[in-house]
């Protein structure tokens, strides 16, 4: 089973706690980026985008810009984006479309989305922070492509692994990845052994004192 694969079955919440034993910090996205499928897990490497607000470009300028990113979206990837905007959407439906069907995984931006009873539809990842009508039309240009990008605390760079739930989301370092993966997995196997104990009656301090996890 290749990386990704045993990264979403695993949760964020267990991820969390590892790397936080591990002494990594300023991994969580902000609770306020959210996702359009709570029950989905979504799990990848990622893909980086940022942008600009420019209210001198016009409608061709930012419309060719904006389907030049879709261009060059990665396929069997999760599309990361840093708008450095809160008013528009940096996403809408037939966007969500070209990158569904050119096999991106998903869409996570530190803004805003339209069209979502279509997304809905296409049952297309995205993770956003608020919901608006409008669009970059004359506004917003994409300016940097596969650089780090920062949102909240988090430095994300392109090949780093995302994990997000219903919990949230956080960021994976590329370069300690699969040794985050093989600690949670490890992890989730000692809390099934804790959880079986305490249903069989095991007081819960004890269980933990014998385990070392709860």
């Amino acid at each position: 089973m290749d990386l990704v694969s045993r990264l979403e079955t695993i949760y964020t919440g267990i991820a969390h706690d590892i790397m936080r034993s591990m002494g990594l910090s300023n991994f969580t996205l902000p609770p306020e980026i959210r996702p359009l499928f709570p029950e989905q897990t979504l799990a990848g490497v990622i893909s980086t985008v940022s942008g600009k607000v420019d209210t001198s470009a016009d409608a061709h300028t930012t419309l060719l810009a904006w389907t030049g990113l879709l261009s060059k979206a990665k396929s069997d990837t999760v599309l990361i984006c840093q708008p450095n905007d809160s008013v528009i959407a940096h996403m809408g439906e037939l966007s969500a479309e070209t990158l569904k069907l050119k096999g991106v995984r998903g869409y996570v931006v530190d803004g805003g989305c339209r069209d979502v009873n279509f997304i809905i539809e296409q049952n297309f990842p995205v993770w956003f922070r608020y919901y608006t009508p409008r669009d970059v039309v004359g506004y917003w240009l994409p300016d940097r492509f596969e650089k780090p990008i920062t949102i909240g605390d988090v430095l994300i760079h392109p090949g780093d692994y995302v994990l997000g739930d219903r919990d949230g989301m956080v960021i994976l370092p590329k370069d300690r990845a699969g040794e985050i993966v093989d600690a949670a997995e490890q992890a989730i196997a000692t809390e099934n052994k804790v959880r079986t104990a305490i249903l069989d009656g095991m007081d819960p301090q004890e269980a933990y004192l014998q385990y070392g996890k709860f």
